[in-house]
């Protein structure tokens, strides 16, 4: 569990990264807080922000009972997996909106993988 643990400090750091890209996009494009609104290359990087934390609501605990209860080698991988996908994802989103897709749809694999897993783990906990 100790690969799982700093996958998700590692997802986190990803997370910590992502607000500070928004920081960045306030000040160069002019946008005060609280304004989310504004310049488009700012809104795309505040909604890769968003989404990114609307994210780790699945992702983090999905890889930690995954690793919990199935298999911690492999949530670790997937947690790689997950982090590099939405590291693609928030590259692509801040170019276009429409550039997001590949690393979105690698991200709901993960994620549907991750947490079908833990539930599979939980259950033969149970049995």
């Amino acid at each position: 569990m100790d690969l799982v643990a700093l996958v998700i400090l590692l997802a986190i750091l990803e997370y910590i990264v992502l607000v500070g890209l928004v920081g960045y996009a306030r000040g160069k494009y002019g946008i005060r807080a609280p304004a989310t609104t504004g310049h488009e290359a700012f809104e795309r990087t505040f909604r890769v922000q968003q989404n990114t934390l609307e994210g780790l609501v699945v992702f983090l605990p999905g890889l930690w009972l995954f690793g919990q209860y199935l298999n911690p080698t492999w949530a670790a991988w997937l947690g790689i997996v997950g982090i590099v996908a939405r590291a693609i994802y928030a590259v692509g989103y801040m170019k276009a909106a429409d550039k997001r897709g590949f690393g979105a749809g690698i991200l709901g694999i993960v994620n549907i993988t991750l947490v079908v897993g833990a539930l599979v783990g939980v259950i033969k906990s149970l049995v």
